[in-house]
């Protein structure tokens, strides 16, 4: 099986895509927990805040693995 090398532009193109994807899915996750209680547009801003903080050093670590086995 022919592997995928890994660029560092492919690198970055995934981090900034993975960046975006998970302040769409804080936001949204925001919204499931906490849109009664805030209300809608806050809590959507604070998940897309804090969506990233979790989600960036998962993707940073798939990352580098990904650079190492590929």
């Amino acid at each position: 099986m022919a592997g995928v090398e890994l660029t560092a532009a492919g690198a970055v193109l995934a981090l900034i895509i993975g960046l975006v994807c998970s302040g769409i899915g804080g936001a949204i996750g925001g919204i499931a927990v906490g849109g009664k209680s805030l209300g809608n547009e806050l809590a959507a801003m604070m998940g897309s805040f804090y969506g990233p903080i979790a989600g960036v050093p998962g993707l940073v670590a798939g990352l580098i693995i990904l650079a190492l086995i590929g």
